[in-house]
């Protein structure tokens, strides 16, 4: 029965998008709202997220860009008067939101009713003690710890315990001072790290080694449970879920041993009182059948999303109906249309999900992986056998690896340590020990990964050698063939293990490898995922190719209606969730008028892989092997490049060479833009304006040009993916490090090295243009200056202190540029402006990151547009008065600097943020405000600490301490700073650098007693020394959690917006609102 009081629910969003909290929760929101609308109850959702798909139209009735903090979200709950509360899909910010409102009154002040799981029960789960003494009450054995207050007390307890014992600092985010120690010397060293950050530590049994095995269980209010799926983790204990290469279901448990596990998990969730989904983590021992359960989430986690789609059936859906009341029996599983939700999902396929790190984009960062998480995105693959589910996820993490061997060479001076630390890179390690004669036994000692896998891992090494024992392709027997391709071999590997590469180019070798299989008849088949194992008839659009299998599970029509968008693939820092999101929009354009629409993409944290968003989903990869036998069996009328970032648009070039009907710009001209040589000459031959720029193919040429324009230089990469696209090197020891990481300077890739202008505005054109011609466009300004990537500054749209004849000029620039690449459908175009002239920097054939946001400011879907002008449909011009309007929106940065121990949280010309939020206001202020108290600044209440970099910095922060001062703030500043700002009478507290040892104040002492509540500190150049004092600095307050800005055009911005609005004044107002 549902509760028919409840007309209106309010839902909490989880904010940009972080490490650890990403998109999981975009998509689990998503399925919450719509979970609503069909049972016809208003929906209310708080989410600065304006990159996400339930931020847009049609998702939620009302829909709120403000922080997700106890304050704004009672504002909302005043206005809007709710009857219910949703919290558990916005992550552990919805969480933690939720639970302060509970405790704080605010809940039953406004008569809200918590829908789902009751908040006692979250706090029993989330409280260490409460959850220890609540599991103990039922006999469930959990890790045993102690909490310490000194040193002394930690050595007693690791005795009483028994080494080896984890540290875990209490009250720390994300791991911090956590380790494992195996004696009392490992013991004292960590534990004093421990204590520097928290006067607790909790020092417990450390069960390294055993297996991690996590199971998905859903409860309704009557106590009927199911069991949605399990998986286990390929790493041991030790190593962070979110870290670790995850198998569903679970391969090397036994029957009674699965069983077990399944009836206890049932045992925790209805004794907590859980009501809808949550998660129960294990270690467990298989030697002696021994557990322990390690924490249970109350909450959708990042787990549940990749339970919902690696069963096909939808966690977040049919806990939301729960929550609203309904019984498990009473509804329909909404992807087989036929079967009732209350059954548990079997499978006849295995799912290997692999996280993605992008660790090569910060400086000194960490990277041995443990309990604190640091991964950016994943990637789910499907397949009939371990072998070939594995090798199809190492292609898509997009690490340019292509599956588990015949990949680069990998250099590694000791194996034994190599096996033994868990990196991100262990996986490739281990096919190196195979390779020099490791046995299983041997690998498995050093590893502690199970034998089953490892010896899956053997059987595709074993493949690999008996393809290199092959002569060449001619013969190559079509048996052994056959084989590799059942155990996810692709052309590329088998062309690669017959040394075709000695005789031809590597892709002429893989064309000629398809050829041949395809005259012996080994082709993939398509199978769908009918959660059911094929024991019930049911019919689904969730599909996946595999060489295991004889016949295709759907019919193919060749009809010519079908257009297949690319998806993005996997989330990682310069691609995320808003290309998904631009996907989604241009699937909801196909399907409405008229065609199928086809989706490819393998990532399981999107919406765009949800089982209603389109016609047909392919969970498959994103490579030119596998999109090409999609296209062969599809036969579409067209293929969509342009909305998935840059993986889609590298694959134009050669899916035009197999002449695949492309819609919009055509792949040539998108190669005239992608390659920085025809690019720039292009604009050379139109007379339009660039920064003096070189294509160099050697380290003596890359010398030559700098003599002559000097530092500071931008250096780019021809053709890139991931954001190592470009960086500013304003010295030799930079260039020589990038230039390593740029892939090695040839022929076939040069690098353009430009000069590269300081002090200059960045400006961006987001338009939709048709057969040359501009239909639609956003004009939109950074306000840091230029040499901060356009994924990390903070935008405001409409511009905001551009010259009417500058606005004039770009107009003119973008529309000769539109006209000479004959563009049909999205583009991107960067400028930069100083006084009056304007530069292009660079220009992107696709949709750019800031689509959704200008889409959404503007009110004008551009991607629906863009879509339609793809389909060939006439379209009509938004009338001029569309791109006026009274209110600002501003795009702010997400950094997750805080779960990246050791890296340096300074911001470059290389992007580092990992995600983003977009908010409204009626002037700058307000907007920026909002923005960045969505990232996680807070408003300082007292004091706050300058060092302010090079002489034009300190220049342009100057009335920003003023403005400080006179607002009652306390100064502290670090030497030259000091000078400075005393010179022009603002008063200021000498502090010194970690490097002046013996004089006080210390700026790391004020950091570590919590005395200062903003440090605003901006590096003079990126020099080792400078380096190495500021980032002690920047380190500490990242570690401490004390906000912290390193560019002064930003800070100068947020001091003028926290000094002149006051929180208080701030209007809410939804988005419908703002007109």
């Amino acid at each position: 029965m549902v509760d028919s009081n409840i007309k209106k629910v309010l839902l909490l969003g989880s904010g940009a998008l972080k490490i650890g909290e990403a998109g999981e929760f975009d998509y689990s929101g998503s399925q919450a709202l719509k979970a609503l609308r069909e049972e016809g109850i208003k929906s209310v959702l708080i989410n600065p997220n304006i990159a996400t798909v339930q931020t847009s139209e049609g998702v939620a009735d009302q829909i709120y860009f403000l922080p997700v903090t106890p304050y704004f979200v009672e504002k909302v709950i005043e206005k809007e008067r709710p009857q219910g509360i949703l919290l558990a899909f916005g992550g552990q910010t919805a969480l933690n939101c939720g639970v302060e409102l509970y405790k704080s009154g605010v809940l039953e002040k406004y008569g809200l009713k918590v829908l789902g799981t009751p908040v006692q029960a979250i706090i029993d789960t989330e409280d260490r003690e409460l959850f220890v003494e609540k599991l103990d009450e039922i006999d469930v054995k959990t890790i045993k710890s102690q909490a310490c207050e000194n040193i002394e007390d930690a050595r007693k307890a690791a005795k009483e315990l028994g080494y080896p014992v984890i540290i875990r600092a209490a009250y720390a985010l994300g791991g911090l001072g956590s380790g494992f120690c195996d004696n009392e010397e490992e013991l004292d060293r960590i534990a004093e790290k421990a204590f520097a950050f928290s006067p607790q530590v909790l020092v417990e049994k450390s069960l390294k080694g055993w297996k991690e095995i996590e199971y998905e269980v859903v409860r309704d209010r009557y106590d009927n449970c199911i069991t949605v799926c399990n998986m286990e983790n390929f790493d041991p204990l030790g190593i962070h879920t979110g870290e670790s290469i995850v198998i569903a279901p679970s391969q090397t448990l036994t029957n009674s041993e699965y069983h077990k596990l399944r009836a206890l998990s049932i045992k925790i969730i209805r004794h907590i009182g859980i009501v809808g989904e949550c998660n129960v983590q294990y270690a467990f021992d298989p030697q002696s059948e021994d557990y322990r359960v390690i924490e249970v989430n109350a909450r959708l986690s990042r787990s549940s999303a990749l339970a919902s789609k690696a069963t096909g059936y939808p966690l977040a859906f049919v806990a939301a109906k729960l929550g609203l009341g309904y019984g498990l029996f009473e509804l329909k599983n909404s992807v087989t249309k036929t079967t009732s939700a209350f059954f548990e999902p079997a499978l006849d396929y295995v799912v290997c999900k692999i996280p993605r790190w992008d660790l090569g984009k910060f400086r000194g960062v960490d990277r041995e992986l443990g309990s604190s998480m640091k991964s950016v995105g994943e990637v789910m693959a499907i397949g009939r056998t371990f072998e070939e589910a594995i090798q199809k996820g190492l292609r898509m993490i997009g690490q340019e690896m292509h599956g588990f061997i015949e990949n680069k060479e990998l250099v590694i001076e000791d194996i034994d340590k190599a096996l033994k630390e868990p990196t991100d890179k262990r996986i490739f390690i281990i096919a190196k020990a195979m390779a020099q004669g490791y046995t299983i036994d041997q690998i498995h000692d050093l590893t502690k990964i199970d034998k089953w896998f490892l010896q899956k891992l053997k059987n595709i090494y074993d493949i690999d050698n008996r393809l290199h024992q092959c002569a060449n392709i001619n013969v190559l027997e079509a048996d052994l063939l056959r084989e590799a391709k059942i155990y996810g071999f692709t052309d590329f590997q088998v062309a690669r293990a017959l040394g075709m590469e000695q005789e031809m180019d590597l892709e002429d070798a893989t064309l000629a490898v398809r050829a041949k299989r395809k005259q012996m008849g080994i082709l993939p088949v398509v199978k769908q995922i009918d959660t059911l194992a094929a024991e019930y008839p049911a019919q689904t659009n969730y599909l996946y190719l595999t060489y295991s299998g004889v016949a295709h599970d759907i019919t193919f029509e060749s009809d010519k209606r079908s257009i297949v968008v690319l998806g993005s693939g996997a989330y990682r820092i310069g691609s995320s969730v808003e290309f998904d999101w631009c996907g989604v929009q241009a699937l909801n354009t196909i399907r409405k008028e008229g065609y199928r629409s086809v989706m490819i993409n393998y990532n399981p944290e999107t919406v765009s892989t949800d089982y209603d968003m389109c016609d047909r989903l392919y969970f498959d990869e994103l490579t030119f092997e596998r999109v090409m036998d999609i296209l062969d069996l599809e036969c579409p009328k067209g293929v969509v490049v342009s909305t998935g970032g840059q993986i889609p648009n590298n694959l134009a070039m050669k899916l035009d060479a197999q002449r695949v009907p492309i819609l919009g710009t055509q792949a040539k001209y998108i190669d005239n833009a992608e390659d920085r040589d025809k690019f720039s000459a292009m604009l050379d031959r139109i007379g339009v304006d660039q920064p003096e720029w070189s294509a160099l193919t050697s380290m003596e040429d890359v010398q030559v040009f700098i003599d002559r324009v000097g530092f500071p230089v931008l250096v780019r990469p021809s053709y890139v993916l991931s954001g190592a696209a470009m960086n500013v090197c304003s010295n030799q020891d930079e260039l020589e490090r990038f230039l390593k990481l740029a892939a090695n300077v040839s022929k076939k890739h040069p690098v353009v090295i430009s000069k590269f202008m300081q002090n200059t505005k960045e400006v961006e054109m987001d338009a939709v243009a048709r057969n040359g011609e501009i239909i639609a466009y956003a004009i939109s300004e950074h306000i840091e200056f230029a040499g901060v990537h356009s994924g990390d500054a903070t935008i405001q749209f409409p511009a905001q202190k551009l010259y009417v004849e500058t606005v004039r000029r770009i107009k003119k620039i973008s529309a000769q540029i539109a006209k000479e690449l004959n563009i049909s459908g999205p583009f991107n175009i960067q400028y930069l402006a100083r006084d009056n002239e304007i530069k292009v920097i660079e220009c992107n054939l696709r949709a750019s990151r800031s689509f959704p946001f200008v889409s959404k400011v503007l009110k004008i879907n551009l991607i629906e547009l863009a879509t339609k002008v793809m389909l060939g449909l006439s379209v009509e011009k938004p009338h001029k008065s569309f791109f006026d309007f009274d209110y600002v929106g501003i795009k702010a940065s997400q950094f997750s600097f805080n779960r990246l121990q050791k890296a340096d949280p300074v911001l470059g010309v290389d992007m580092s943020s990992t995600g983003e939020v977009g908010c409204l206001g009626d002037d700058v202020n307000t907007a920026l405000l909002k923005a960045m108290l969505s990232v996680g600044h807070r408003i300082p209440k007292k004091s706050i600490l300058l060092s302010t970099g090079t002489a034009k910095d300190k220049a342009a922060m100057l009335d920003a301490a003023r403005t400080l001062i006179e607002h009652g703030y306390e100064l502290y500043a670090t030497g030259g700073t000091s000078r400075y700002l005393t010179e022009n009478g603002i008063e200021n507290t000498t502090v010194y650098w970690p490097s002046q040892e013996g004089q006080h104040p210390q700026a790391l002492e004020l950091l570590h007693q919590h005395k200062i509540d903003m440090v605003v500190n901006i590096p003079k150049d990126l020099t080792a020394g400078e380096l190495t004092n500021g980032y002690k600095i920047r380190r500490a307050s990242v570690d401490l959690n004390v906000p912290l800005i390193t560019n002064s055009r930003l800070a100068a911005a947020f001091i003028h917006a926290f000094c002149t609005v006051k929180v208080e004044d701030l209007a809410i107002k939804s988005w419908s609102e703002y007109k």
